[in-house]
């Protein structure tokens, strides 16, 4: 037996209770996984609290990323003892996640953990990580050198958007960082590398077509609005990564960014990534991540403190990455 986190739905509303389960609960997959740690983010903690319509099926075991030891595969590229690492995939929202002592997963949504890095480091990098990644390497594929000019990066205060910026630095770009509350997030972002801060209010009014030509590349973790916004002011032959839905679908634009201004953009998904892609850029992350990111503010918190900071993370109230010890 052992411990998860389980979530219910009663009467319409979100349950979230802690469980002694076995393994033969456990969905199928080939490989089982001993956790050592998950991840809280924004998107955990709208499950858990039930204010987002992330949980597809109930009961769920939310945590959308993982990391920790091979117990059992019948899959050849993992042996018990292996260190692995999991994001993406829908793990958390509709297959058992992270937040459990054991997790038995696809051995194809796994990949083995980098060298030199700790289960609790990937998940202080976790999904997020890997997708600001994906976005810089995006960008570095597109043409975008680090003396060309400012490099965007809205969302900047959040997972990706930090990650992206601290990235960027370590690689010589000039990074503008966008974000809210900006007197409060500041000195974090300055710390990670950003060399102009940018309230979000200023992306908040409608773009026209085309705006004065700003940036020489882009990553926009929003998305709608503020990406039409970026568009319209990126310099002639440049790049925007976009990688975030949380401002909505829709993109109130024109052709006139991509045709007049040759202005690329590329779509991230680090779930619809090939998975030597996906090896090499977690190899990356290791490579590139400056240790002064491990010692930006991390909440490392117990299976039990999951509610309470999944209330706070949604409300506003927790600056840095939370990680939970299993």
């Amino acid at each position: 037996m052992f411990q998860a986190l389980i979530l219910n739905q009663e009467d319409k509303r979100t349950i979230a209770t802690i469980e002694q389960i076995d393994e033969a609960q456990l969905p199928p997959g080939e490989v089982l996984i001993a956790v050592d740690y998950s991840s809280l983010n924004y998107k955990d903690g709208l499950a858990i609290t039930g204010k987002g319509k992330i949980i597809r099926e109930f009961p769920m075991v939310p945590g959308i990323d993982l990391a920790g030891t091979v117990l059992e595969s019948a899959d050849e590229r993992y042996q018990p003892g292996d260190a692995v690492v999991l994001t993406g995939w829908g793990v958390g929202e509709n297959h058992w996640g992270g937040m459990a002592q054991k997790a038995r997963l696809k051995a194809d949504w796994l990949v083995p953990l980098p060298a030199g890095l700790e289960t609790r480091q990937a998940m202080m990098v976790g999904t997020a990580g890997l997708t600001a990644m994906l976005c810089v390497q995006a960008l570095i594929d597109a043409g975008v050198q680090p003396d060309a000019g400012e490099v965007l990066v809205t969302g900047a205060s959040g997972g990706v958007g930090s990650v992206a910026v601290t990235l960027l630095s370590a690689l010589g770009y000039q990074v503008a960082a966008v974000t809210g509350r900006s007197e409060q997030n500041s000195p974090l972002l300055q710390q990670l590398g950003a060399k102009r801060i940018i309230d979000r209010n200023e992306f908040a009014q409608p773009a026209r077509p085309l705006e004065k030509q700003l940036w020489a590349g882009a990553i926009d973790t929003v998305g709608s609005q503020v990406l039409a916004k970026v568009l319209s002011q990126m310099d002639y032959n440049s790049a925007v990564a976009a990688c975030g839905l949380a401002g909505g679908f829709d993109l109130p634009t024109t052709v006139m960014p991509f045709i007049l201004r040759n202005v690329r953009l590329q779509g991230v998904d680090s779930v619809q990534c090939p998975r030597d892609k996906r090896i090499a850029a977690w190899q990356q992350l290791v490579d590139l991540l400056p240790s002064r990111y491990f010692d930006q503010a991390c909440h490392e918190i117990t299976l039990e403190q999951a509610p309470q900071f999944a209330e706070e993370i949604t409300n506003g109230q927790i600056t840095g990455r939370v990680v939970i010890k299993l």
